[in-house]
C-alpha cells in the first residue's frame, strides 16, 4: 500500500509499505551479493552461509545493501499504482529494517508531472480513412488459396523464374553441403543472394554466390540447379471454391473472402484513427513527456530493439552497418517515441480523470480471466498471486487508459483524411513563418525552420 501528501508545488510525498516477503526477498538477493563480493578465508565466493556473512560485515551492511538495490523498484511500483509520474529523482526518507517479518515503510518525496489541462476533445477533428476494400487485394487472396493447392509440373526445358519451385544442391566452402533442397523462388527461404542468384538458372547449371552472415563475416555457396517445376494454379470457379473451402460456388467463396479482408481494413482503419485520435489530442493540448518515465521507456524501447535484433541473429554492430544508422540518431529517434508515448498517456489519464473513468475490480478480475484462459493457467491462482503482490493496480490503469481511448474515439470527429491535409496545410497566425522560409510549415514539420 501506498499513501500521496500534496506538498505544493507538484511535489508530493508517497510513504510506501513494504511487506515481509517483498523485505525477505530482497534481504536474500543482498545477501548472495554480498556473498559472491567479499573475500571471507576459508570460503569460496558465492559460498558464504548467511551467519558468517552477517558476522563479518555485519547487519546493518546487510540491511543497508538490501534497501538500497531494492528501494528504486518499491517506488517506481508504488508511483504507479498512484498514479504518479514523477519528472525528478525520490528523495528517500527512512530507518533501516530491523526485522525481515514485520513490514516496513519509507517516504520519498518527489517532484511530479500534473496531469495536463487538456482541450475539449469533442472539438477534434481527426482524419479517418474509408472502408474500402480493394478488388486487387481479393483477388490476392484468391490466388493465394489457387497457388497453396497447385500442381507443379516439371519446366526443365526453360530457365528459373520467380514463383517457380527449384530442387537444388548446396555446396559450402568448408565442405558441407545440402542435397535436393526444395525452394520456392520468392518465398524468402534461402538468403537473398542465392534466390536472386537463381532466377534465370537451367537445370544442370552452378552458380556460385557470396553473401554477408548476421556478425557481418562473408559466406560462399555453390547451388546447382538439379530440377525447375512451375506451378499450375486451377480455375477460379466453382469447382475450386468446393475442393478447397466448404463453399458450393466461387460467388460465395470470393464474397467470404472479401468480408474477411474488410474487417482485417477495418482494424487497422480504426487502429490508425485512434491513434490519430489521441495524437491529435496531444498536439492540441500541448502535451509533453519528460523526467525518469521518458528515460525509462527509452531504455525499455532500446533494450526491445536489442532483443529483436538478437532474435533475427543480428548485433546491434552489424545493423548500423547494414543501415547506415548511427547509435546517436537511433537514440534520438528512440527517446521521441518514449516522449510521444508517455504525453499519450498523460493526455488519456486527463480523459479519464475528466470522464470520470472507474474500473473495478470484478473488470480487472475479467481481464486476468481471458490471460489465463489464452495461457491455459488457473485464473483463480493467477487472480491470487496478482492481488497479493499487488499488481492489479498496473492493470486496473491500463483498462483505465483503454476505456479513455475508447471515449476519445467515440467522441472525437472523423473526417476525411484529404479534408485535413488541406486544413493542415493552410496557414494560420498561429504557424508563425520564420525569416526566409520558401515553403508553408505544417503542424506536422518537428519546428518551423529553414528549408
Amino acid at each position: 500500500m501506498s499513501q500521496v501528501e500534496e506538498l505544493g508545488g507538484n511535489r508530493v510525498r508517497l510513504t510506501v509499505d513494504v511487506t515481509p516477503h517483498e523485505l525477505e526477498h530482497a534481504v536474500e538477493h543482498a545477501a548472495s551479493d554480498l556473498a559472491g563480493s567479499v573475500k571471507i578465508p576459508g570460503f569460496r565466493k558465492g559460498k558464504v552461509p548467511r551467519q558468517v556473512l552477517l558476522a563479518n560485515v555485519g547487519k546493518d551492511r546487510l540491511w543497508v545493501e538490501a534497501v538500497e538495490s531494492h528501494i528504486g523498484g518499491w517506488f517506481w511500483n508504488a508511483a504507479a499504482r498512484s498514479r504518479l509520474r514523477p519528472v525528478a529523482t525520490p528523495e528517500y526518507d527512512f530507518e533501516l529494517p530491523s526485522t525481515e517479518t514485520e513490514p516496513w515503510s519509507f517516504s520519498a518525496t518527489v517532484e511530479v508531472q500534473p496531469t495536463p489541462e487538456i482541450v475539449d476533445w469533442t472539438t477534434l477533428e481527426v482524419p479517418r480513412a474509408e472502408s474500402v476494400v480493394p478488388d486487387e487485394l481479393v483477388q490476392a487472396e484468391l490466388d493465394a488459396l489457387r497457388s497453396s493447392i497447385a500442381e507443379l509440373v516439371p519446366a526443365d526445358d526453360r530457365p528459373a523464374q520467380e514463383g517457380d519451385t527449384v530442387v537444388v544442391d548446396l555446396a559450402g566452402g568448408d565442405g558441407t553441403g545440402q542435397s535436393d533442397t526444395v525452394v520456392e523462388l520468392g518465398s524468402g527461404r534461402l538468403v537473398p543472394e542465392i534466390e536472386s542468384a537463381l532466377v534465370g538458372a537451367s537445370v544442370g547449371d552452378t552458380r556460385r554466390v557470396r553473401y554477408d552472415l548476421p556478425d557481418g563475416k562473408e559466406a560462399a555457396v555453390e547451388v546447382t540447379v538439379k530440377h525447375v517445376n512451375e506451378k499450375v494454379l486451377p480455375e477460379a470457379d466453382d469447382e475450386l471454391a468446393r475442393s478447397a473451402s466448404e463453399f458450393d460456388t466461387i460467388a460465395e467463396l470470393r464474397a467470404d473472402i472479401e468480408g474477411r479482408v474488410r474487417e482485417a481494413v477495418d482494424e487497422r482503419i480504426d487502429a490508425a484513427f485512434r491513434a490519430a485520435a489521441v495524437d491529435e489530442l496531444v498536439r492540441a493540448s500541448n502535451v509533453h513527456g519528460a523526467g525518469p518515465l521518458v528515460e525509462s521507456r527509452a531504455r525499455e524501447l532500446l533494450n526491445g530493439f536489442v532483443r529483436s535484433l538478437a532474435g533475427r541473429g543480428l548485433t546491434p554492430e552489424a545493423y548500423f552497418g547494414a543501415t547506415g544508422q548511427t547509435p546517436e540518431l537511433l537514440t534520438a529517434q528512440i527517446r521521441a517515441e518514449a516522449s510521444q508515448s508517455v504525453a499519450r498517456e498523460l493526455a488519456l489519464e486527463a480523459v479519464a480523470e475528466k470522464a470520470g473513468i472507474v474500473v473495478s475490480d470484478d473488470e480487472v478480475e475479467d481481464l486476468i480471466r481471458e490471460q489465463a484462459e489464452a495461457s491455459g493457467d488457473d485464473a483463480e491462482e493467477m487472480i491470487a498471486d496478482i492481488w497479493a503482490h499487488g499488481h492489479q493496480e498496473a492493470l486496473r490503469e491500463d483498462l483505465r487508459l483503454r476505456a479513455a481511448l475508447d471515449r476519445l474515439a467515440a467522441d472525437v470527429k472523423p473526417i476525411a483524411p484529404e479534408t485535413h491535409a488541406a486544413r493542415e496545410a493552410i496557414w494560420t497566425p498561429d504557424k508563425e513563418k520564420p525569416a526566409g522560409e520558401t515553403k508553408l510549415w505544417t503542424p506536422g514539420d518537428p519546428a518551423p525552420r529553414d528549408r
